[in-house]
C-alpha cells in the first residue's frame, strides 16, 4: 500500500482511555509529518487543542481527504464509523479499547508498532460486505446499511412475531419466533452466533439468516448466496422493531415490507500480513477450546 500522508481520528469519547491515548497519537502523527483530522465531536471536547496542529472533519465528504482513519474504542465505534464513511472507501484501523472487541485489529500494547507499519505502507486492505435494507410502505421508502446485521424483533410486545421470508421471490419459510437476524459474514460472530448461527469467513460473499427462539424444532440458521435478495413480510397485524447494527432503530408494522440485499459498496478495514481471523477467534472467543 502507498505511504499515507493524511489520517483521521474517530473515537468513543466516553472512554477515559480515549483521552489518554489521543494526545500520544497526535504527537506520533506530528513526528511522522502526517496531517491530522479530528471529528468535530472530539474537537469540541479537546481541552489542550492549541497544543496540536489539526483540521476538523466538518462533513462526510471530508472523509475523502483521508488516507486512513483510526477508530478508538470497541466494535460499536467501528460500526458507527463504517456507517459515517459509507461508500467512500476510507481504510479503517480499529484500536481496541473495549472488553471483547472482535472487529478492532489492534490492541493497545501494539498500537504504535502497528501505526509505524501503516506509515511505512506495510499493511493490507480487507473489504467487508455491507447489507442494504429497504423499508417500504405506503408512506415511506428508506434505505439503511449494516456492516454487522439487521435484527427484527418484537420490541415491547410479548407476542411471537409471525412473518414470511422470501429469497429472490421464492418462499423460504414462514416463522413464528421472537425475531430474525440477517447478518453479513462480519456479523456472523455477533448476535447471529449467540442465536446459534454459524461462523462465516468474512471474505465470503454470503447472507446468514438466523431465527431468534423459533417456536419449532425444525428451524435452523441458513446461509444464502451474497447475491440473494430477501423480503421479510408480516402475515398478521404485528408491530416490530428493526435494529441496524444495534445502533439505529426503525418501527415496522404489518404494512411494511423489508427488503435486504448486498450493498453496492464495501467497508475497507486495515489488516496486516501476520494477522489471522482464526487466531482472533481462538484468542478472543475461545473457539476450538474444550469446555471446563
Amino acid at each position: 500500500m502507498k505511504k499515507p500522508k493524511i489520517f483521521g481520528i474517530w473515537g468513543n469519547s466516553k472512554k477515559s482511555e480515549f483521552w489518554t491515548f489521543l494526545p500520544q497519537i497526535m504527537r506520533w502523527g506530528e513526528s511522522n509529518k502526517l496531517e491530522i483530522y479530528l471529528t468535530d465531536h472530539i474537537d469540541e471536547r479537546l481541552k489542550d487543542n492549541k497544543s496540536f496542529q489539526y483540521k476538523v472533519i466538518e462533513n462526510a465528504d471530508d472523509f475523502n481527504k483521508l488516507d486512513f482513519i483510526l477508530a478508538l474504542g470497541g466494535d460499536g465505534t467501528i460500526l458507527s464509523l463504517a456507517r459515517a464513511v459509507g461508500p467512500r472507501e476510507v481504510p479503517i484501523l480499529g484500536i481496541h479499547l473495549g472488553k471483547l472487541g472482535f472487529l478492532a485489529e489492534v490492541i493497545k500494547s501494539k498500537m504504535f508498532e502497528r501505526l509505524d507499519q501503516v506509515v511505512l505502507g506495510n499493511f493490507q486492505i480487507q473489504k467487508r460486505m455491507v447489507l442494504k435494507g429497504t423499508i417500504k410502505n405506503e408512506n415511506i421508502q428508506k434505505n439503511v446499511f449494516a456492516l454487522n446485521d439487521f435484527v427484527v424483533d418484537r420490541g415491547a410486545s410479548h407476542r411471537l412475531l409471525t412473518y414470511s421470508l422470501k429469497s429472490n421471490g421464492h418462499k423460504v419459510a414462514k416463522y413464528q419466533a421472537d425475531g430474525l437476524i440477517v447478518s453479513t459474514p462480519t456479523g456472523s460472530t455477533a448476535y447471529s452466533l449467540a442465536a446459534g448461527g454459524p461462523i462465516v469467513d468474512p471474505t465470503v460473499s454470503s447472507i446468514i439468516v438466523s431465527p431468534i427462539c423459533p417456536h419449532s424444532l425444525t428451524f435452523r440458521p441458513i446461509v444464502l448466496s451474497g447475491d440473494s435478495k430477501l423480503t421479510v413480510e408480516y402475515e398478521e397485524n404485528d408491530e416490530a422493531v428493526l435494529a441496524v447494527d444495534g445502533q439505529i432503530k426503525e418501527e415496522l408494522d404489518s404494512n411494511t415490507e423489508l427488503r435486504i440485499e448486498k450493498g453496492d459498496y464495501s467497508i475497507h478495514l486495515v489488516t496486516f500480513s501476520d494477522s489471522s481471523y482464526f487466531k482472533t477467534l481462538r484468542s478472543k472467543m475461545g473457539w476450538g477450546r474444550r469446555g471446563e
